[in-house]
This record gives structure tokens, sequence and C-alpha cells, in this order.
């Protein structure tokens, strides 16, 4: 299984960013951007690639126990940003500290259950909303729109295990298909003040 360690933003915060990703699309130049799927947008916490089933359990365990370890905290989907010329992304604002250490522990946990991990490296958080199609694609044009989007809060209270269902028809335009596999609620005593 192709799977990633995520943070599932709620329906009424992706409905907000939704309006938003509306109105980028009617920019002049949206048709060179390869436009992700709503029902996929998250943000990735620790990506893992091919995944052995028999490592599946104890995978299960090492993210239960990190999820454990975590305080639940606020968050907001705020502003964007992009990579080089290829990707198109909405920023994050709120306990940023507290997202990255459940990154890092979702790395973690994965890493001890064996599973092969890329090399570490610190954790961006970012939810993707487009990828250029071609070099010829300019997401300059798309940033100041993006760049003044301001969410509303939510409390991050899961840590999800995704499954990604790579595009199989070889249809142009055709999405990746996510599927929430498993979840764990973060019940670590509160962190820091503030």
């Amino acid at each position: 299984m192709r799977l990633f360690a995520a943070v599932l933003p709620p329906p009424e915060q992706l409905d907000e960013l939704g309006h938003v990703v509306d109105r980028l699309h009617r920019l002049p130049g949206a048709d060179r951007l390869r436009w992700t799927s709503r029902p996929g947008w998250h943000l990735t916490l620790a990506f893992m690639g091919e995944v052995d089933e028999e490592l599946l359990p104890d995978l299960r365990v090492r993210l239960a126990r990190a999820a454990h370890r975590t305080p639940s905290f606020p968050l907001r989907l705020h502003g964007g940003g992009h990579f080089g010329r290829r990707a198109l992304w909405a920023g994050i604002a709120g306990d940023l500290d507290e997202l990255r250490l459940l990154a890092e522990r979702a790395d973690a946990a994965a890493r001890r259950a064996g599973v092969p991990m890329d090399e570490h490296r610190r954790y961006q958080a970012h939810l993707t909303v487009a990828r250029a199609r071609g070099d010829d694609a300019d997401v300059h044009p798309f940033l100041d729109e993006l760049g003044t989007f301001e969410g509303t809060r939510w409390e991050v209270g899961e840590l999800a295990l995704v499954r990604s269902n790579l595009p199989v028809s070889g249809v142009r335009g055709e999405q990746p298909r996510y599927e929430k596999v498993d979840g764990w609620p973060l019940e670590g005593p509160p962190g820091r003040p503030g």
C-alpha cells in the first residue's frame, strides 16, 4: 500500500479554501496547472511510499503511540506560496511547533516500524492546491489572490493514516484518490500556553 501520515482539515475549512481556489481557476494561465482534487486535500506529515502489509500492525501501534503523546492544537489555513514553478500551495498558521513535532513523531514511527523513509528534511507545512503541467507554467499570478486568504481556526484532534490510490485509467487529468485507512486521537497533555 502507498501510505502517508496526515492531518485532514475539517470540511468547513476546506470549503473556505475552495472558494478561493474557485477564483484561481478563472485567472489567465489556470489551464497550465493541474489542480488537486478537493476530496484529497490534506497536510502530509510523513510520506511513506509503498509499505509492505506485514509492517502495518507495528506501524499502527507506533502511530497510535505518537498520537497519544501529542496534544490537540490549533491550526488554520492561511495565505499561500509555491515551490519553484512546480507547485502552488495554501499555507498553515497556528501551533506550527506542535504540527512539526507530530510530523517528526509520524516519521520516526514509520522508521521504527521498518518503513524505508526518504532522507529526513525539515518539515514545511502546506496544502498543495495545484502543480504545474510543464515548465512554462507561472504560479506567481495566483499568489496575490491566495496570499490574502485567511481561514478560520480549527483544533487538530487526529493523526490519520491515508492510502494513496494512484490513477490507473490513463485519462489525462485523473487525480490520485485518497482513502483514510486509520486514525488516532491526539491525547497528549496540553503543551506550552498560548
